[in-house]
């Protein structure tokens, strides 16, 4: 095995994510505005359909039919092993609480990453895994953006050609859109002045949350999106499209990694003064 993902395996996976993708957002359709559900709450006491879990089965049977040796890692099932240095990052129904309310803003989302292995017993670790895909689909806006590493980031709504995306020029953080999912969540973590400093600072401060908010940043709508928690699954796939599109992603402290269990999208200008707050003044 080479060190680097080949641009044919990259685009091979990109294609089935988009393809299967496209299926498992469908099926979540079939539940969606509808009353043919029941709502569990799992351990954390976030909401879990049977949408959830069909739409992640369906994912899982294409990715494994088509390449056995890749790993997968989704939210609603046990991860599975793979040898090929790829790894698939699930979400089948990011927004979950949107979803069960009616409300068009929730995503079926798909990471591809891929770790180099060593060469032999000899060689260095392993670099750190690197998100090469990312695709998320809106079922309710009939909408999906993806990037790929080094052919920037793409929006589709309806049957339109794709659309190049680029975020916004915003340069000033006093002239921004500020997006988050949840205030709650900043007083969950004793971090509520984090929030408030950033909202006191933005033009405008708004909870069009999940995964709907990173695309925003992505597609230009919104300048920051801050989440205090997030899981592997809820940030791999929107890291390559908000930073194809020209802009960061990391976490609190400004890190470059979808790991740390919280998330910070902008489009580049206002970086250094988002992290002013998330990072602590």
């Amino acid at each position: 095995m080479t060190a680097a993902a080949s641009a044919t395996d990259i685009q091979a996976r990109l294609d089935l994510a988009l393809s299967a993708g496209r299926e498992a957002a469908a099926i979540t359709l079939n539940y969606f505005r509808q009353d043919n559900f029941e709502i569990e709450l799992k351990a954390d006491s976030s909401p879990v359909t049977v949408a959830d879990r069909q739409a992640e089965e369906h994912l899982r049977q294409r990715i494994l039919a088509t390449f056995p040796h890749d790993a997968i890692l989704g939210e609603e099932f046990p991860a599975v092993a793979g040898t090929s240095g790829y790894r698939w990052i699930l979400d089948p129904i990011d927004g979950t609480k949107s979803f069960v309310h009616g409300v068009p803003f929730y995503g079926t989302m798909i990471g591809v990453e891929y770790e180099p292995q060593p060469a032999g017993a000899s060689a260095r670790l392993p670099a750190e895994p690197h998100v090469v895909i990312g695709v998320v689909f809106l079922p309710g806006l009939d909408e999906v953006v993806y990037a790929s590493r080094g052919h920037g980031t793409w929006l589709i709504r309806g049957s339109a050609a794709p659309q190049r995306c680029q975020v916004s020029k915003c340069a000033n953080l006093s002239d921004a859109l500020f997006l988050t999912t949840s205030v709650q969540a900043f007083e969950k973590l004793g971090r509520r002045e984090a929030y408030d400093g950033i909202a006191r600072e933005a033009r405008l401060t708004r909870t069009w949350g999940d995964c709907y908010g990173y695309l925003m940043v992505a597609t230009g709508r919104a300048e920051v999106m801050v989440d205090p928690i997030m899981n592997l699954w809820d940030a791999a796939a929107v890291q390559p499209i908000v930073e194809e599109a020209g802009g960061t992603f990391t976490d609190w402290q400004g890190k470059h990694t979808v790991a740390s269990g919280e998330g910070v999208a902008t489009n580049g200008l206002v970086l250094e003064s988002v992290v002013a707050h998330t990072r602590g003044r």
